[in-house]
């Protein structure tokens, strides 16, 4: 049986004993935990690098998540989250645009890859549905190449309208991408992917495949309607 990654061995009992107190007595172990993860995820940007150059714009510490939770505006009030997470993308400031993720969780079926953009507002909408609507061959043969649909399917993640948007046809031929609010892709990694001592660089692999969409948003994004 493979070693559990040291960061999982700690977030599960993280999970169950969340509290401030406890972490404290076992701030060590976090940060061991904490050093080992930067050093896988400043390989995964190295290799992703030679996919998508841009994004060694940031280092691991810069492009990891703090483990605080917010709990302002939430009912669950545990400190800390049961995963660690970063993100990638070409421009310097994390979360701009569209670019990848990676989440590492103690929960089952929490883990896995990200590429796309989150919730976009709603005048970055407004220019993602004309650009699809523009270039509607070229997005379609994004989303379709066989290297991106074998890992992550023909799904999208996140929120979508119940009917079309405002100001287009109903029965628009490409409804189905324009009730979207969430250009993204998942694909799961089960935990003991990551006691492979090579996961770092099969993940940056399993995230190649996406860039052309990754790329589609961000130029959309950039362009003046």
């Amino acid at each position: 049986m493979k070693k559990l990654h040291p960061a999982l061995s700690f977030l599960r009992r993280l999970g169950q004993n969340n509290d401030r107190a406890w972490f404290n007595a076992h701030r060590d172990e976090y940060e061991a935990a904490r050093r080992q993860w930067f050093d896988e995820v400043d390989r995964l940007i190295a290799r992703l690098a030679t996919h998508h150059p841009e994004v060694a714009v940031r280092d691991a510490r810069a492009s990891s998540y703090r483990i605080n939770r917010d709990t302002r505006f939430s009912p669950d009030k545990s400190p800390y989250k049961q995963w660690f997470a970063a993100s990638f993308s070409p421009s310097p400031v994390r979360d701009a645009g569209a670019g990848y993720y990676l989440q590492l969780d103690s929960r089952p079926g929490e883990s896995g890859l990200y590429a796309g953009m989150y919730c976009l507002d709603s005048a970055q909408l407004r220019k993602m549905r004309h650009a699809i609507v523009d270039n509607i061959d070229e997005f379609r043969g994004i989303i379709a190449e066989p290297g991106l649909r074998e890992l992550y399917g023909d799904s999208w993640v996140g929120p979508a309208l119940k009917t079309i948007p405002q100001g287009w046809p109903k029965d628009h031929p490409d409804a189905d991408l324009l009730r979207l609010k969430s250009y993204g892709k998942f694909h799961e990694l089960p935990q003991a992917f990551f006691s492979s001592p090579s996961w770092p660089e099969e993940a940056a692999d399993m995230l190649a495949p996406t860039r052309p969409l990754v790329d589609f948003i961000n130029y959309s994004l950039e362009e003046e309607l």
